[in-house]
């Protein structure tokens, strides 16, 4: 039961505190039991099993290797074939869907499966560690904030410093973060970077930082005391940002191509022994282009892909070495259980098949902006900060060798099977070894609690609790040829799904991850499940259906039931159209067609802000100026890669939308605003006629207009996966380059900016008297 209940021992009480009879037991700080070891668990983000060098990759990752060498290599550890289930899954001890997390938070449900909601009869194993005495922080990436929570006012339940645990949190919610300029926060107060990316900041070696002070300071404090530290970068996920050096090392050794690197990953993860002997390369799926069929004029930028992704890896390990090496300096290195899980899913393929200068071009349907000839003159720019790049498809499928799929595909192990080292001298005599057993991200939480001698709680803060649904590993430490524990589990995501049970593995392909919008998608019945026998085939080469149609027929019933249970079903195969909470069915911050902001608000997430996109809108800005006009952003959403603001610039209002960071379509006031008590309005006008359309602009001075002007095109889903809105200055990276977030502060007093959808005020002026009764009626 936890918190472990306060239960003082009955005995004689004196009236006099000198009396000599007056004795209490001293007080005793809570502790787990003696030889609790420290936890230091490290998740890459977006690394397939084929990528790191320890694994046969070309991405050197010393550190890793340095590590394997001195714990256990387990090479059938699985995930979930998605981050934020795979995070929650991991934090729990349970299945994804189980802790309603069915896929990432930005295309929740009301399902149960996929609310994005953890059950309070789940506590995640931070909390429970922390109320059995241990130190508790995270540092990097949380991805199970629901989008409706994610504003600065919360609420906090799932944020890591409150609900999930951890005492202490440093870094992003959401996906995915600029590496250069990223969202950050301090438990759940948003701060600023400290330093510039011309200063040489870099988010992984500032989490490192952050995670190793926060070791010493532990340890200098509370040396009695052990730690759990969850050390989550958000590399190696796209945008690959990475300083030129790094990339620089990989220059041509990717010349060749993805199939002829699969060749060479494939062998020399035999030679390594981290896979079997008789292993079989599995063929690429006409779906993935050859190397061989790409433009000429595009494989420059192809191989810049791939060498600004593996500089990315390497840096990553170079970082995660420091936090190993405080670890060691502090002398505690052989009283710690290190996870270094390389990956929280397969390579991600959500690129295209041509790889993304901006990421996001693809995510609103709009690939096609980015030409070969425009690739071609960016390369130079990959892995800077002018850039939000991802590699193409095919070097995902490379970075899984030798399996098949990547990221998301739930179905088959390019999707979910990470390569995993654990590391605990104390408690795992062998170095060097190999373990074979079928094991899953829901039994680290099970096996940290039996390293540490703690029960799993039936109850906590009130609530009973269900039980993990993970199996602990720990058996597996001292006797490689152990049987198997975990010999089953369903793995499911957007409807591609398979099953595992005692080796064997029937599974079905059903969408493919990188046709975002569009594409065919065939009727759940209609799929085709093969089958696998893990006993001879570990890659999955070899699909006997046709050989051993009862045994896959009974498999795919296992699956039903496996999928009943855990909260699976409705199965759904819905992309983006769930980034749309109406289409989703889950809540929303933001209700009604208007939304009042003040000077001041910031950070706020793309869902904390009534969506602008497929429509007309407004934006008015009540502003007082002083004699000298005005300067700076009035209301701003998004940034460099994708946005909108409404800003003054030389005294005249100015209204700027930036498509992708490719295109821009500005429109100037002819006249300063006036000095005193004026309103500032932006209307746009929507095309209409489908997603992405243009519009045109008008802007006005006090129900006046004072310019005009057109947006040649919108973007559909998404502006960005990090930057945020601003009111009266711009945080992160700016929409335009007419200012500089530093020189982005507004100069005079803003007293209020409304947003509204549509436009339903015919003079283009708002009452002030009447505007709080609008906004409250419409909400």
């Amino acid at each position: 039961m936890l918190p472990i209940p306060d239960r003082p021992a009955p005995g004689l009480t004196t009236y006099d505190a000198k009396d000599p009879d007056t004795q209490y037991p001293p007080i005793e700080p809570l502790r787990p039991p003696a030889g609790a070891p420290n936890v230091l668990v490290i998740l890459i983000d977006d690394a397939g099993y084929g990528a790191s060098s320890v694994f046969g990759g070309p991405c050197a990752t010393p550190n890793a290797e340095k590590l394997a060498a001195n714990g256990l290599i387990y090479n059938r550890f699985h995930t979930t074939a998605l981050c934020a289930p795979t995070r929650q899954a991991l934090l729990t001890g349970r299945n994804h869907h189980s802790v309603g997390m069915g896929s990432i938070t930005e295309t929740a449900t009301s399902a149960p499966g996929n609310s994005s909601l953890r059950p309070n009869t789940k506590a995640p194993l931070a909390m429970t560690l922390k109320l059995n005495g241990y130190s508790t922080a995270q540092f990097g990436k949380c991805h199970e904030v629901p989008v409706w929570q994610s504003s600065p006012m919360g609420p906090f339940d799932a944020w890591p410093s409150a609900g999930g645990g951890f005492e202490t949190f440093y870094g992003f919610i959401g996906g995915e973060n600029n590496q250069w300029d990223p969202a950050l926060y301090n438990g759940t107060t948003p701060v600023e970077p400290p330093a510039t990316p011309e200063e040489g900041y870099h988010l992984t070696e500032d989490l490192a930082d952050h995670a190793s002070n926060w070791i010493r300071s532990q340890k200098a404090l509370m040396p009695d005391k052990p730690f759990f530290v969850y050390f989550a970068p958000g590399a190696t996920h796209a945008p690959h940002h990475v300083p030129k050096e790094w990339a620089d090392k990989y220059a041509g050794k990717f010349a060749d191509g993805w199939d002829v690197q699969r060749e060479r990953t494939f062998a020399k993860q035999k030679e390594l022994g981290v896979i079997p002997a008789d292993a079989l390369l599995t063929p690429r799926h006409a779906e993935i282009p050859a190397w061989a069929d790409m433009p000429a004029e595009l494989k420059p930028a192809l191989e810049r892909e791939m060498e600004v992704y593996a500089g990315f890896m390497e840096h990553t390990d170079h970082h995660v070495g420091r936090v190993i090496d405080t670890v060691a300096e502090l002398g505690i290195l052989d009283d710690t259980i290190i996870y270094y899980i390389i990956g929280d899913n397969g390579a991600s393929a959500e690129g295209t098949v041509n790889g993304a200068f901006n990421e996001m071009a693809n995510f609103n349907g709009m690939a096609a902006l980015e030409t070969p000839e425009f690739m071609a003159a960016k390369i130079d720019e990959f892995g800077s900060p002018s850039s939000y790049n991802h590699y193409a498809v095919g070097w995902a499928w490379a970075m899984d060798t030798p399996f098949q799929w990547t990221k998301q595909v739930a179905s088959h192990w390019g999707g979910t099977r990470n390569g995993t080292i654990v590391h605990w001298p104390t408690g795992i005599a062998e170095k060097g070894g190999l373990r074979e057993q079928f094991t899953h991200c829901i039994d680290i939480a099970p096996t940290i609690l039996e390293a540490a001698g703690l029960p799993e709680p039936t109850m906590v803060n009130g609530v009973q609790q269900s039980p993990m649904e993970g199996v602990s590993m720990l058996y597996t430490f001292d006797d490689p040829a152990a049987a198997e524990r975990h010999d089953l589990q369903y793995f499911e995501m957007f409807g591609n799904r398979g099953l595992y049970y005692k080796g064997w593995s029937a599974v079905t392909k059903h969408r493919t991850p990188w046709i975002m919008i569009g594409g065919e998608i065939p009727a759940f019945d209609d799929d085709v499940w093969e089958l696998y026998d893990g006993h001879t085939d570990y890659s999955q080469a070899r699909n006997l259906a046709a050989d051993n149609p009862e045994l896959l027929a009974k498999l795919q019933r296992l699956w039903l039931i496996e999928a009943t249970k855990y909260n699976v079903l409705p199965i759904d195969d819905r992309g983006v159209e769930r980034a749309t909470p109406e289409v989703a069915g889950r809540p929303t911050l933001i209700r009604g067609n208007s939304q009042l902001l003040f000077a001041g608000m910031g950070r706020l997430s793309e869902n904390s802000v009534v969506s602008i996109k497929n429509k007309s809108f407004s934006v008015t800005a009540e502003l007082v100026l002083a004699e000298g006009g005005a300067d700076g952003v009035i209301i701003a959403q998004g940034g460099r890669f994708g946005g909108w603001s409404l800003y003054a610039q030389a005294g005249r209002a100015t209204f700027v939308y930036n498509v992708l960071g490719i295109q821009e379509f500005k429109t100037e006031a002819e006249l300063p605003i006036p000095t005193g008590q004026c309103q500032v309005r932006m209307e746009f006008a929507y095309d209409g006629g489908g997603l992405g359309k243009g519009g045109d602009v008008t802007l006005y001075y006090d129900g006046k207009p004072v310019g005009t002007g057109r947006v040649g095109a919108t973007q559909a889903r998404i502006f960005s996966a990090d930057e945020t809105t601003d009111v009266g200055y711009e945080s992160g990276t700016p929409v335009t380059a007419d200012y500089t977030t530093a020189s982005s502060r507004f100069s005079g007093r803003i007293n209020w900016v409304q947003i509204d959808l549509g436009d339903d005020n015919n003079d283009h002026f708002i009452d002030p008297e009447e505007r709080f009764r609008i906004i409250m009626a419409r909400q």
